[in-house]
């Protein structure tokens, strides 16, 4: 199981059946699932149905598996932080964030995506960690730039954003990169 990582204001930790209020708190919001694929704002069930989901993915044991983490604070459970490990030859792994926008504007996701980026470069020895989000989840192309990922493509109606064709943005950052930071 993940031990507890801390910053400087924040803990990552792995997520447990006690954040369902928080989770929901934030699930539920219209904008905050606006970007994720097929994603409705959630009811309790189904944030419930989230939550024992990512009470599984504590750890990175094997290629395809998710570590999920909580991000706590002084308000509680402000967020949820995932790396998934998409490749065990190539030492890759892909970041995942959702945020309480109530939250915002105070450096508190950048600094767990930082937090949780030098955890897999470090611990789990990744050579590259990549991103990707909607063309016009501007928030989220200036979060992954904030932490010191590239934006490496645009991939042009590349899938189905709500029935419609959507541009993705691939943003990414090797180890080397983040030890020369």
């Amino acid at each position: 199981m993940f031990p507890p990582l801390r910053t400087a204001r924040l803990t990552l930790r792995p997520v447990t059946l006690d954040d369902l209020d928080d989770v929901h708190s934030f699930q539920r919001r219209a904008d905050v699932v606006r970007w994720m694929l097929g994603a409705e704002p959630r009811t309790r069930e189904q944030s419930r149905a989230s939550v024992i989901a990512m009470t599984g993915e504590d750890a990175l044991r094997a290629e395809g598996d998710c570590l999920s983490l909580a991000v706590a604070g002084d308000a509680g459970v402000i967020g949820i932080v995932e790396l998934v490990w998409r490749s065990q030859a190539e030492r890759t792994a892909e970041l995942g964030y959702l945020f309480h926008p109530d939250h915002g504007g105070r450096g508190l996701a950048t600094e767990a995506a930082t937090a949780l980026l030098d955890r897999g470069f470090g611990e789990f020895g990744l050579h590259r960690v990549y991103a990707r989000c909607h063309a016009g989840n501007e928030a989220s192309a200036r979060l992954l730039a904030r932490i010191g990922m590239r934006q490496e493509a645009r991939h042009v109606e590349s899938y189905l954003f709500r029935g419609e064709w959507a541009d993705r943005l691939v943003f990414a950052t090797l180890a080397r990169e983040r030890l020369s930071r």
